[in-house]
């Protein structure tokens, strides 16, 4: 049974909502009441979550495919969304992504490609949408980053923690309009990345008692939940922050 989070007949835009935290996202903001589009690059892969919001009694999923790891894709998705959904778009989610280990190698295309999936892409749709969103005196703004704290040399790192500061600098902009600001920064959520680094389950396991406070792998239902709340009404006096979701995993102490 679902809380009403005040979120019927609102439209979302999810990207990366083929798999993962992007799948789990579209399903509990469809299970609001939600219209979502979807956005993926696999097509397949997002018919089968519409069928599954579909199963659940959700609003049927508007579909888009794209890449964007592609300089400008973002600009045209929301051309594409907005075309989709004559109201406006009143929910973004920015989840697309990917875990970019590297090395100390001067060569910079993996650090360009990084910036432009994990940063570039997210700002420009975001700013792309954001002039409707305040027209019409409400909107969400959820974005999925990740830790500040390295455990290895990613360059999709840097992007996220550059997400968390551009993301408090709009949410102040944008506040007087109703529209809020918020990110999310997963811990160890079972995904297809996890999956492919602990293929065997009592890895996983021994691995998450080991690092975890809470003793296991999230599930990724727990932080569409959040997910969830950060784009309702319930939370509209919530914005600007970087809500961790992670059963205690964070070092710091703030």
């Amino acid at each position: 049974m679902n809380m009403d989070f005040g979120l019927k007949n609102r439209t979302a835009l999810v990207t990366g909502a083929s798999a993962g935290l992007g799948r789990a996202i579209a399903l509990a903001l469809a299970g609001e009441g939600v219209s979502v589009i979807g956005v993926a690059r696999r097509e397949d892969k997002l018919r089968d979550l519409g069928t599954e919001i579909a199963e659940g009694g959700g609003p049927a999923l508007r579909i888009l495919t794209c890449d964007l790891s592609n300089p400008d894709a973002a600009r045209d998705l929301a051309a594409r969304a907005e075309a989709l959904a004559p109201g406006g778009i009143d929910i973004l989610a920015n989840v697309a992504g990917s875990s970019r280990p590297t090395t100390m190698d001067p060569d910079m295309t993996i650090w360009r490609e990084a910036y432009q999936l994990g940063f570039l892409s997210h700002v420009q749709l975001t700013f792309s949408l954001l002039p409707g969103m305040r027209r019409r005196g409400w909107g969400r703004v959820v974005t999925i980053t990740g830790s500040s704290e390295p455990q290895f040399l990613s360059a999709a790192t840097a992007p996220k923690a550059g997400l968390h500061a551009w993301s408090k600098a709009v949410s102040k902009l944008v506040a007087p309009d109703g529209v809020t600001v918020n990110c999310i920064q997963p811990g160890k959520v079972l995904s297809e990345q996890i999956e492919r680094k602990f293929p065997d389950a009592a890895d996983r396991d021994a691995y998450a008692r080991e690092s975890i406070p809470m003793g296991r792998i999230g599930e990724a239902r727990e932080l569409a939940e959040v997910a969830a709340f950060l784009c309702s009404e319930r939370a509209s006096y919530v914005t600007g922050i970087v809500f961790p979701v992670d059963g205690g995993l964070r070092n710091f102490s703030h």
